[in-house]
């Protein structure tokens, strides 16, 4: 289950970015984290702000409202989203679906 947290008005939960992917998508959940794959490639900063962008239109809110709390730099980053409440994150985050295991 993904866990978000909110506090004094801002939501925080934890994202697994997989860059360089065919399309930008909710790819699931794993380990409590909300997994995205993002068509940008990890250099200079584009797949974070990749990032930004897909979390903006999915949340609709302004990007200037969503911040990379920890893990610029890594897979696994802790993001920070302000004017939504964790209700209407997790509603958002509600169309996401484990892709099928493949035997």
């Amino acid at each position: 289950m993904i866990q978000i947290n909110e506090r004094d008005g801002t939501v925080t939960f934890q994202v697994r970015v997989q860059p360089r992917a065919a399309r930008t998508s909710l790819a699931g959940e794993i380990e409590g984290a909300i997994k995205i794959r993002l068509a940008a490639p990890p250099v200079d900063g584009a797949a974070n702000l990749a990032l930004l962008k897909f979390l903006s239109r999915l949340l609709d809110v302004p990007q200037s409202s969503i911040e990379v709390i920890s893990g610029a730099r890594s897979r696994n980053k802790f993001i920070r989203v302000r004017g939504i409440s964790s209700e209407e994150c997790a509603k958002a985050f509600s169309r996401v679906s484990a892709p099928p295991k493949v035997r």
